[in-house]
């Protein structure tokens, strides 16, 4: 079912800035519209979702959405909101970072044969054989140097000091608009509200240039309750790339967001209606303690970034750490999400002899363990007739029993010492 554009971005609290006009084009017909991803890295990250759910709701209400990739300006660095110039990047790293940004799009965007089905574009493709001169005759004579020096983003940098690359900026992002406006049709420019400056250039550039009118649109900056930077984690960024952050990872950051947040980011974040967002919310102000919008959030955008498959394993590896879990969903999960999972715990490395020679489990969680896991054999023994030691989620019931387990990946034992002190032994 077609939306409201802007209305569904008002509604779901995204909308920031909006050139006039731009509604009563929506709503006159469907539209063709962009947003630019720089590919400074070989994945985007949880900062970037706001764009991509801005073209997903875009292509819902009908209209075309272009992702346009960088391969250019991600070779000059755009000063909004920079402190510092960023290193630039060689052309085949960046073609690399192309290609995985697009495959992760694809994931949410409709790149099929519709009318409105999305376009990825490389401005790359435009300015490969663009001359300098050429462009400083066809477009720098366009904008004027008291226009490029008003601008935030110029103006926040004179201080500390802005090269000539950065810039001009603002004209090569202006250039991307009027190339895509005359070859593809596109008439709106979408961003986030940092982005402002150097979408009006593109508008500005177009009705110079070519006479055109051009429409743009700012979504709000995502900020957390505590004032905290959305979209970071005590790692660092949080990837799309399940490589770079693990969909166990990834579910938790999720999981983990104060009730603030999460009545905010079920909004912008999921696809869920507005009474269907409405009844949830109402649901978990009832019962905060069950946290049941933020489960809600972390599975929708768990299985959209990655899938059902991942989505059930990060629960199954959660529950191990916070719930009921069984042997079976312990030797169930792969090596790199066993370790994501118990990251921090503490860490035991024995040689493969000195597991096998171990006589008694007593013997392997003490003196072969060097003490870490018990410090003595007697208390050992007393925890397993207690009922209070399990190794690989198997609860011990006798403490002189031979330590013949399967290990986790070929090289782990989990020993679980009461309700919530776990170890990890390394066999190796």
């Amino acid at each position: 079912m077609k939306i409201n554009f802007i209305e569904e971005l008002r509604w779901r609290g995204m909308l920031h800035d909006i050139m006039p006009g731009t509604e009563e084009q929506l709503a006159k017909e469907s539209t063709s519209g962009y947003i630019g991803f720089d590919p400074t890295a070989d994945s985007l990250h949880i900062g970037h979702l706001t764009q991509i759910m801005t073209l997903l709701n875009f292509q819902r209400a009908g209209h075309k959405p272009f992702a346009l990739v960088g391969g250019a300006t991600g070779m000059v660095g755009d000063p909004s909101g920079k402190s510092a110039e960023r290193n630039l990047l060689s052309e085949e790293v960046l073609n690399h970072n192309v290609a995985c940004v697009k495959k992760q799009l694809e994931k949410f965007l409709d790149f099929g044969q519709g009318t409105n089905a999305a376009e990825m574009v490389n401005n790359y493709d435009w300015f490969k054989d663009f001359r300098f001169l050429d462009f400083i005759r066809d477009v720098g004579k366009h904008i004027t140097v008291n226009y490029m020096m008003s601008k935030d983003s110029v103006q926040k940098r004179l201080e500390t000091g802005l090269s000539f690359t950065e810039f001009t900026y603002q004209l090569v992002q202006g250039y991307d608009f009027y190339w895509l406006n005359r070859h593809k049709g596109c008439k709106l420019q979408m961003g986030g509200s940092d982005q402002w400056g150097n979408i009006v250039t593109g508008t500005e550039l177009i009705r110079r240039k070519a006479g055109s009118e051009a429409f743009a649109l700012t979504t709000k900056l995502i900020t957390k309750a505590d004032g905290t930077k959305f979209g970071k984690s005590e790692g660092g960024n949080v990837w799309l790339d399940p490589a770079k952050t693990s969909p166990y990872k990834f579910y938790q950051y999720w999981l983990n967001v104060s009730d603030e947040d999460a009545v905010n980011f079920i909004k912008i974040f999921t696809q869920f209606n507005q009474e269907e967002i409405e009844a949830m919310i109402a649901n978990h102000m009832a019962a905060p303690h069950l946290r049941a919008l933020q489960q809600a959030l972390a599975k929708d955008i768990t299985i959209r970034v990655h899938s059902e498959a991942d989505y059930h394993t990060a629960l199954k590896a959660s529950s191990i750490l916070f719930g009921n879990s069984t042997a079976d969903d312990l030797k169930s999960l792969d090596e790199n999400t066993l370790l994501n999972v118990f990251e921090g715990v503490p860490q035991v490395n024995i040689s493969t002899d000195s597991y096998k020679n171990a006589v008694t489990v007593t013997d392997l969680l003490s003196e072969v363990t060097q003490g870490i896991i018990f410090p003595s054999k007697g208390e050992t023994r007393k925890m397993i007739q207690g009922g209070g030691v399990s190794i690989n989620k198997e609860k011990l019931s006798d403490a002189n029993a031979r330590p013949q387990y399967n290990l986790l990946s070929d090289r782990y034992l989990l020993v679980q010492k009461g309700k919530k002190n776990y170890f990890l032994i390394i066999v190796q």
